[in-house]
Parts: structure tokens; sequence; C-alpha cells
């Protein structure tokens, strides 16, 4: 059944390419082979870590230029002529229509969370070269791709969301199921960014303050642009950004001052902070603290990931970290365990292909977007930016001392909690360093420790201080590491506070189903109700990982990313559905090969945590032997005691359970999916389409952030057409 536009525009349809042209992206394809060629083939010499940047971004120019294109004018068959839902439903309130560098800011904001600053830190335990592959690779065939095609179908569906559209196209049954899921992963997804804050800021009392004066930085320009100032965008941005630097240096005063007791935080107090403060940002108005931290943030997290890309061409600093280290193949790493596949692709998650991307793609992005021509933009275009934050995360971990990586991110239970034991240890995998140094390198960054400090985080921070102080000097080391520290928890409160307030949403609408009042999403009593329930269910699983004997991160991230990837094959089903649907079957696999691969993936992953009989893997094996030791009234290390134990016990049943509810969910919408499809093309007459009726465009705007010379014209016609009064 084939609903396309009577008028199908192709603005950038084929043309020749011209000399000029054809020499840029000859250059740009031999700078990206060439950083392939050295990452690949390099065996024990030393290697930059500008050729790791130099293969992403050539990469990353390529696959937006001609993959991109092709998809959305070949398949999606984008129509600039055709009306957005921003511009038939236009109410002022979620439904605006905005301009698309406006946009793209908000959407980079709300997609880029803590996924691509961790997992790639985590994964760097298997060596360098396996993640790069994945991020580059990963993103540009499934990523990207999956986020583009959703914005798509939900803007020619007026804004609806992942769950709706599975419920409409899928069916029911699936999209029941699909519901179910995206609401429990959701919870998962925020407990375990949170944890990452807790870990980046427990005992640190410089990052505690930098990050609490963020809140009150966050409210005051939202009263600014709302009450104060109204439209002076620029003018709140520089008082933004100046406060946020002087409570970064404010904070090492802090920290130096008798003050520092008042902001040294326990792990469990921070926990206790974090949910009151998901629960104040998710019923306070939007324009009060949630815009204007997604603004703040952008500039924080582009012109971050910006300077540390100069840093890495200008320092040129050497990967330390092996191309492949032992623990791909054994599987027994101390930062998590399994084995390269399936692990290294669920723990890297969001910099690669990331499901909660679908949730902003089909959530506030189309209710927004001008044409249909800027979902290339704004939904591969992101995409890709926040797979350059992974590589240059990835770059940042291995860049430093592979022994201090250990150190910081083997739980206290594996190495102790003296640099003495902890440097025995390391050295026993194979990765030599002297207590001195461990000292050492606390000290050089202000920090009372730096062992076990899990999460990603830190050690981030960590490469991005060895970085910077290349270019700047030793002498502003420290500065550097609580900067890295306050812009990762920027980058993760900004999707903490939207993504509890995305969860209330979702709650609101199932609840609605039984009590229609919950269906107003003003409505105060409905508002605090699911608020708690949703801050109680993450702050829960956030609770479990401060208390985990295991060492939370580790136990949490695997869940973490295979969470995060069955809501993806949620995605790729749909889009997938949708495109055999609306008559491009030829073109299925865009969506359908990322779909095999991921959930093949991603279900070995749930099968390996659910039935292994590895201990460091298989929750159930690892919920029996502690079991067992209860039932002798033995200890297990690295239980210190009983509590521990059971502890351990009931954390692994829950992780186990949890596990395989969701993907059995994932199965049932892909098995649906399948039916569905086959259903269509046996008997096409049977099918239908919710997609809103064509109505023609009257909004003229460029389709890229750089209007062609043919843009520039069309608006200046459009603007010189208006009535002048």
């Amino acid at each position: 059944m084939r609903t396309d536009s009577p008028r199908t525009a192709s603005p950038q349809g084929p043309r020749k390419a011209s000399p000029r042209s054809i020499v840029i992206w000859t250059l740009v394809a031999l700078v990206a082979a060439a950083g392939w060629s050295v990452l690949a083939l390099s065996r024990g010499e030393e290697v930059s870590a500008a050729w790791m940047v130099a293969a992403a971004l050539g990469s990353y120019a390529i696959a937006y230029r001609f993959y991109s294109k092709f998809i959305a004018y070949k398949v999606l068959k984008v129509d600039k002529t055709r009306a957005t839902p921003a511009e038939r439903l236009n109410n002022g309130i979620d439904f605006h229509p905005t301009d698309r560098r406006v946009l793209l800011g908000h959407h980079f904001a709300a997609i880029a969370g803590a996924g691509p600053l961790v997992g790639p830190v985590l994964a760097a335990q298997m060596g360098y070269l396996p993640g790069t592959i994945w991020i580059i690779v990963g993103v540009i065939f499934a990523g990207a791709v999956q986020d583009m095609v959703v914005l798509f179908f939900s803007t020619r569906r007026d804004g609806r969301s992942l769950g709706q559209m599975a419920r409409e196209e899928i069916g029911p049954f699936g999209g029941a199921a699909a519901l179910i899921a995206a609401f429990a992963i959701m919870i998962i997804l925020l407990g375990v960014l949170a944890l990452v804050i807790v870990n980046a800021l427990a005992q640190s009392p410089w990052g505690t303050f930098s990050i609490a004066m963020t809140v009150p930085i966050a409210l005051l320009m939202g009263f600014y642009l709302r009450v104060l100032r109204p439209g002076r965008v620029a003018e709140v941005s520089l008082i933004g950004v100046a406060l946020l630097l002087f409570a970064l240096v404010a904070g090492r005063w802090i920290a130096e001052s008798s003050w520092a007791d008042t902001f040294t935080l326990a792990p469990s107090t921070l926990v206790i902070w974090l949910v009151a403060y998901g629960f104040i940002a998710s019923i306070l108005p939007v324009w009060m603290l949630l815009a204007p931290r997604d603004y703040l943030s952008t500039f924080m997290k582009i012109g971050t990931i910006v300077l540390l890309a100069v840093g890495v061409v200008v320092s040129l600093p050497t990967l330390k970290m092996d191309a492949v280290t032992d623990f791909a193949s054994q599987g027994n790493g101390p930062v998590f365990a399994g084995s390269l596949f399936p692990f290294v692709f669920i723990t890297i998650a969001c910099g690669a292909l990331s499901g909660f991307h679908s949730l902003i793609s089909s959530g506030t992005t189309p209710k927004m977007i001008q044409k249909e021509t800027q979902v290339r933009m704004i939904g591969y275009g992101s995409m890709l930016m926040e797979s350059s934050v992974a590589v240059m995360a990835l770059v940042a971990a291995s860049v430093i001392d592979p022994g201090l990586y250990f150190a910081m991110n083997a739980p206290a239970g594996v190495i102790g909690d003296t640099v003495q034991n902890a440097s025995q240890v390391v050295g026993g995998w194979g990765y030599q360093i002297s207590p001195d140094d461990l000292a050492a390198a606390a000290k050089n960054v202000e920090e009372s420790s730096l062992l076990s400090r899990t999460g990603g985080a830190p050690t981030l921070a960590i490469g991005v201080s060895e970085i910077f102080s290349d270019v700047t000097g030793d002498g502003l080391r420290a500065f550097w590491y609580h900067f890295a520290i306050m812009f990762e928890a920027l980058f993760i409160l900004t999707a903490l506070d939207a993504g509890t307030r995305v969860g209330r949403f979702m709650l609101q609408d199932t609840l609605g189903n039984l009590y229609k009042p919950f269906k107003d999403v003003s409505w105060k009593p409905g508002l605090v109700i699911t608020s708690g329930i949703v801050c109680g269910l993450w702050g829960y699983f956030l609770w479990v990982g401060v208390h985990e004997p295991l060492g939370g991160i580790n136990q949490l991230f695997p869940i973490f990313g295979i969470s995060n990837q069955l809501l993806a094959a949620v995605a790729l089903a749909v889009c997938t559905t949708l495109l055999v649907k609306s008559g491009r079957l030829k073109w299925a696999w865009i969506t359908g090969i990322p779909l095999v691969w991921d959930a093949t993936v991603t279900l070995t992953a749930s099968w390996q945590k659910v039935f292994s009989s590895d201990p460091r893997v298989g929750f159930f094996k690892q919920r029996s032997i502690y079991q067992d030791g209860i039932d002798r009234g033995e200890i297990v290390a690295p239980a210190k005691n009983m509590d521990d134990m059971h502890t351990i016990v009931t954390n692994s049943t829950v992780d186990g359970v949890l596990t395989a509810v969701l993907a059995l969910l994932i199965v049932v919408v892909i098995a649906d999916a399948t039916r569905v499809c086959i259903r269509h093309i046996r008997r096409p007459a049977l099918s239908t389409l919710s997609e809103a009726p064509y109505v023609e465009s009257q909004i003229v705007a460029p389709a890229g952030l750089i209007p062609t010379k043919e843009e520039r014209e069309e608006v200046r016609d459009a603007v010189g057409a208006e009535p002048r009064g």
C-alpha cells in the first residue's frame, strides 16, 4: 500500500559532481583510509590517537554525504512540499515549527547522555580496536539510520511515539509488549545513568559543589529568558557559561576550605539528593529548569568534544592500551565479564546504536521539525555527533596508563582499598603500576584516591586531563580533571531529568487507560504520583548499584546495554515493518540487516547473562553460588559479611529475571512484526497505514545547516512574497 504525497520533491537529486568536489571527497576518503590502515595493521608500534580521530571523522563525513542522502531521498523520499505536524498542528506548546539549528541542539542534548561517555571507557578493557570499529561502523549503518528513519515515520504520523506506532502498525499484542518493554527499559537506563553520577561525585567536594551550582544557574537562566529579558538568548548564554566556569573554579576553593566536609558526600547521601532532584525537576515547568539546562549543556558538550579533538591533534598522545587485550578472548575481565562477542557491542551501546534515541526521535523532535527534508541533518547528523563523543571517550581511556585504567575500573572487592594491594592485583593481570604511581595520579588531580572509581566518568576525566595538560601544562591538570567531571555530570543530568519526565508521561498515558484524569499531564495529583513512582523505581536500581558488593556499575552496565539494545530492536522492527507496508520492500534491508544483527547480539548476551555457567557472567549461576554459601554459613569473596551475601543473591535474582522478561518481550515484538510483514507481502490489500494525509507546506526553510544557493533564493523569494503592512 503506497501513500506517497502527490508531489515528491528531491531538491538534492543526482547532480554531476564538480572537479573540486571530487578532489575534496577523494582527500577525505584517503584520510579515513590512512587512519583505518594504521589502526588495523600496527603490531607493537606506538600509535597516535590522532589516527583514531582521522578514521572516525573521515568515515562520518563520507557516510553523511552519501549514505544518509541516499536513504533520505531515494528510500524515504522526503518531501519538502509536505507540511509537518509542527506546521499543521501548531499550538505553541507541544507542536511548534522550530529553527533547524535550535532543534539540532535540542535533539543532540536530549539523546547524548552517559552512554557515549561510559560505554566506550568500559569497553577499552577489550582494547581500543574492537570498540573503534563498532562505534564507527555501527553508527553509520545502524544507529544513525534508526534515528533518522524513526524520526521520518513519526513525523508522517503526527509525532506519534514509538509505542503508539508499534500498536498501530504491528498490532495490539506486539504493541503492548513494546510499551511495557520501553517503560521498563527507561527505568533501568535512568538508574544506571544516576549511578555514574554518584561514582563520579562520591567523596569529591570539588565536583559536588560545582555540579550543585549548575541547578541555581539553570534556574536563573530560565527566569532570565522567561521574565527578565525574554528572547535575549545571546545574553543568557554568556551569563550561563561564565557562571559555570566560576562554579568550577570556586569548587577548588571550597575543597580547600572549611566547607569541604559539607560537600564531601557518601554515595548513599548522593542517592537521596539525586532522587529528590529527579522528582523536583520532573514536576517543575519545562522552561524553569529542563530547557535552560539542555541549552547550557549543549554548549558544554559540543565545545568540550571539539576542544578534545583539537587537543589530540595538537598533543598527538600515544594509545597506551593494547589494540586487542587478552580479556577479549578469555572473557574474564575485571571491568566486566564476558567475551568480545557479544559484550563489547552491548557495553558500547549508545555510541553506536541506542534504543533510547528512538524515544526522542518519536517524542519531542517530530513535533518541532519544520521540514521533512531536515530529518537527515537532525536524525542522522545528531547521531554522528554522539558517536564522535564515544570515539573521544575511547581515546581518553586508551591514552592513560593501562595499570591506572584497571585500578580505577575494577571493583574494590577485587583490588582492595590500598594502593599496595591494588598494585599487586593489577600486576597479576600483566599491567604494572607502582603504589607510588597510583598515589601520585590521585594527588595530581587533587583527589584522595582514584581506586575503584568505577562508572567510566573518572577514567574519562583522567584521560581528558592528560590530553589538555599536554597542551596547557601540568599546573592545570587538576582543573581539567574536575572540568571533565562537571562536563560529564551535566551530560548525564540532562538525560536524567529529561528521561524522568518522559517516564512520567509514559506512566501517565498508561494509567490514563484506568483512570482518565491521569491523561491530563497537567493534573497535579497525577503529576506528583507518577513522578514519585518513576523516581522511586529508578532510585531502587541506583540504591542497589551503590550497595552492590560486586561493583554496581560492573553488575548493572551489562543490563543497561542489553536493555538499550533491546529497545533499539523494537525501533528497528517498527521501521522495517513500516518500510514494507509503505511499498518500500526492496529497501527493507536498510533497517532489516541492523535489526537481525542487533537481535542476534542482544539476545545472545541476554541468554548468557541469564543461563551462563560462569558465575562472573550468568546471574542465576552467581545467585546459586552465593546462596549455597549462605546455606553452608560461609562467606564467599568478594562479599565481606552475610549481609553482602544476601545482597548479591537478591540483586542477581532481580537482574536475571528482568533480563529474561525483557528479552521475551522483544522476541514477541519481532515475531509479531515478522508476521505483519509476511501478511503484507502475501496480501497487501489487508494492510492499513496510519499515516497522516498530505497537506501542502507553506513554510520555506533549508534542509541542512548551511543553505544551498537554491535554498537561499527560495527563502529570499518567500520573504519577498510576504504581504507588507
